[in-house]
Formats: C-alpha cells, structure tokens, sequence
C-alpha cells in the first residue's frame, strides 16, 4: 500500500517523493536568484554584523556544470549538483536514517510477536464509547513528553502502534499522525522546558535558560487545548470499528503477549531516562531498538529466522522515509554550497529593523518560519539566528525573553508543515500518510495557531514580558 491510497475519496495526492524533489528544484532555482554571502561564526554560532556579500557565479553554465569540489568559487547550483545533493543530505541525516531504520526493525519484531494487535484489539474492546477519552488522554502525555522534555522522534515508534489502533476504531491512517504529531509538534512549539530549544536560544537573548516559563506553560494548556478539539472534531471514522465491545476474545490477552507488552512499557521508561539521563543520541537510541528487537524476540518465542524476516519487514516499511529525510538534507546542503542561506538571513532582519517592537516581534518569529524550511534542526536554526535577531529585538525595544518565545513559535509553527522537517516526513512515511493529505488536513490549525500566536506576542510586548 502506497502513501497516495490513503487519499480522500476523489483525491489523489502526490508522492512524497515527487513533493521534495519539487522543493529540491525549487531551492536549487533560489540559488540563482539570491546573492551569495556569509556570516563570520565562531564555535557554529553567527557574529552580528559580519556578513559580507561574496561574488558567486550564475548562468546557463553554471546549470551544466560538475559538481563543486571543495574549496572552490562560489556558484549556483546545477543540475548535476540537485542528484548529488540527495546521497550528501542522506549523510548529513545519517543519523537520524538509522534511528528511523532501526524503529522499522523492531517494530516488524513486535508486529510478528502479535502482542501489539492483541493488545490493539483489547483497548478497542475496552474504550468502546470513550474514543475521545482516549485520544485526549494520549495527547496530553505525549504532548507533555514533548514541551517539557523536547520528545520528537522518539514518538516515530508509536506510528505504526496508532495506525493499528485507529484501523480498529474504524479510522483511516491519518488518525495515527493527527494524534501522535499534532501532540508533539504543540508541546515543541510552545516548549516549556524543552531543551533542545531553550538552552541554546535563551543564553544568546541574554535571559536564564527555563526563565519566562509560566507564558510558554499558558500558552501550552490553550494550545493543546485547541489541539485536542480540532483532532477530534476533524477526524471521522470511515466505517465501523473493527472489535465490538461485547467480544470477549478482544480483551484477552496470552501470557507471551502480556511478557512483550510490559517490556515495551519498560522500555519507554528506560528510553525516557538515557534520553534525559544521559542524554542519548540517535545512534544510542538506534541500538536500543536494535536490543529492544532481540528482547522482544525472545519473550514472542519468535524463531531466529522468523525475527530475521520480521526486522528485514520492518526496514523496507521505513525506506521511503530514510529517502525522504535524506532529500530534505539535501535543501540545507544545496543552499548552504551556494552560500545563499546567510544572505536570505541578513535581507530577513533588515526588514524588520527599525519597525514598531509588536512587528519586530512577529518578524522574528516569520524569520524563524522561513528558515525551518532550510535549517529544521532546531538547535542549529538557534545558534544561527539568534545571535543575529536578538540584538535587532533589543534595539526595537523588544525583550530578551519575547525574542525566544518568538523564536520557538516559528520553529514549532514551521515544522507542523514543512516538507522539509525529517521527522514530519518520517511520521507521514510510517503511517502512509500523504504529504498533501497531511497538508488538508493540518492548515486550518496551522493558521488558527500562527494568528494566535501572533496575537501572543503582542501581548508579551506591551506586557513586557
């Protein structure tokens, strides 16, 4: 089953990867149209006022080119530049293709165990005329895992857990990304303590890391309020559920299947505390999914060729998502070699420099927007930005702290919908989800959270915060 037959009736939308090679064209058009330019960094983090526009080369010539080497001049891309770009976004994400790898394996392990559809079958049969409960109640833990603890790709796993859920309940796969994704991209765009955001971007502002937080925490509660209500009002079954309430065998559960079930529950504790512990990275956490396997294996009685069949499964179900945030690597990689990026950035702040500080404070915050689509990693978007748009807020008479919260919304807003954020793509890719359906399915929220979020930043200004 592919990703586009998931559409609505009468619909048909377009493959995720004739999507990013649209964005790939489209980036590589960029190129020739920008000026190329550069920020003088020091340890990765831009100095204020430095930039310095560079001669770059444009053309038809450059079109037909071989790829740059090293240390050569500056040029547009070409053509042969766009099918090398891919392999080198590949292994720029190398890290974050193997964590999503790694998810597909085990969780083709845990489907061959049958714990899961057991245990799919059982919740239905239990939560029968409490569906929205239910979805509420996962929304809100998973949501807290993210504005509190920055959790992202750690929720991929529970993709293919939701899809199965929501075929049960009589809906369609888009149920799995709206109750897993719109959960964690709210709890990221509103970042209450999440680190990854605010230890980097608060220092530069010049504010204390996790200062300010009864706002983000506000503006949290509203937002996953609103979010709760748009997924249960927009989302309909399509066809009744699966298991009905009165069926007995649905809620049982064999000892095989309740053994891999509380080792799951285990492992997400113990995943939630090297993360936060000891602070695992991609390749930790790929390991411990590769381990999780191997446990999960044994407790299934799975034999050593059928746990070998299951992992394989379970990495193709995850190669179109590995291809897709290898693509979206190669945006940031084709303009950051044109030397593009920074120039976009410097036209960006002079545009709202010298404005009123409500305006300023809402253009750092679309700045922040526009360059998700280039850079979504979100510690990385802050030591290039912030170090750059904190002083134009200062001079603007805007704080410190409302240039952060500005600078957390645009990066949540951003990657709710960018077809360049890996791990959107990675959720979509699970759930064989189409980007477009995606798209319908998220802009009314996205824009009802971009006004209101415009409006909070007002209101921070003028209150000072």
């Amino acid at each position: 089953m592919t990703a586009t037959e998931h559409a609505e009736p009468g619909r048909r939308s377009l493959h995720p990867v004739l999507v990013m090679l649209g964005v790939l064209i489209l980036a590589a058009a960029i190129t020739h149209v920008v000026g190329a330019g550069q920020y003088l960094r020091i340890d990765g983090r831009v100095v204020p006022g430095s930039y310095r526009p560079i001669s770059k080369a444009n053309g038809l010539s450059t079109l037909l080119a071989p790829p740059a080497v090293h240390g050569a001049a500056v040029r547009a891309v070409g053509l042969f530049s766009i099918l090398t770009s891919v392999p080198q976004g590949m292994l720029k994400n190398a890290r974050l293709i193997f964590l999503v790898l790694m998810v597909g394996g085990m969780f083709g392990v845990l489907r061959r165990t049958g714990a899961i559809d057991a245990a799919a079958d059982h919740l239905v049969g239990r939560a029968s005329g409490q569906v929205h409960l239910v979805m509420a109640s996962i929304m809100i833990v998973l949501a807290l895992g993210s504005t509190f603890l920055g959790f992202i790709s750690e929720y991929l796993v529970l993709i293919p857990i939701a899809v199965l859920v929501g075929e049960r309940l009589g809906y369609g796969p888009l149920f799995a990304v709206a109750v897993v994704g719109v959960a964690a991209k709210i709890g990221y765009t509103t970042s209450v303590t999440n680190p990854y955001a605010l230890i980097v971007a608060q220092p530069i502002a010049g504010v204390p890391i996790f200062s300010g937080l009864w706002l983000r925490l506000t503006l949290f509660l509203c937002f996953i309020t609103i979010g709760i209500l748009y997924v249960i009002l927009r989302l309909k079954p399509d066809r009744p559920p699966r298991i009905a309430a009165t069926d007995d065998a649905a809620l049982t559960l064999s000892p095989r299947h309740g053994l891999v079930l509380i080792s799951l529950l285990l492992a997400g504790g113990l995943l939630i505390w090297g993360c936060t512990v000891h602070k695992w990275g991609a390749t930790d956490i790929s390991a411990f999914y590769i381990a999780l396997a191997l446990v999960f294996a044994v407790l299934g009685g799975l034999s050593a060729r059928s746990a070998a069949d299951a992992f394989v499964e379970g990495l193709n179900s995850m190669m179109l998502a590995a291809l897709l945030i290898g693509m979206a690597g190669a945006v940031q990689v084709l303009l950051q070699r044109s030397h593009v990026l920074d120039t976009i950035i410097f036209a960006a702040t002079q545009l709202i420099h010298g404005h009123s500080r409500e305006l300023t404070a809402n253009g750092i915050m679309i700045i922040e927007m526009l360059l998700g689509v280039a850079i979504p990693s979100t510690a990385g978007k802050a030591a290039v930005s912030m170090p750059i748009l904190s002083p134009i807020a200062h001079l603007s008479g805007v704080s410190g702290q409302t240039s952060v919260l500005a600078f957390i919304l645009g990066n949540g807003l951003t990657n709710m919908i960018t077809p360049t954020s890996g791990m959107l793509l990675a959720y979509l890719a699970a759930a064989r989800v189409g980007f477009g359906e995606w798209v319908r399915f998220i802009a009314p929220l996205f824009l009802l959270l971009l006004v209101l979020s415009g409006i909070v930043l007002a209101i921070a200004v003028h209150i000072r915060y």
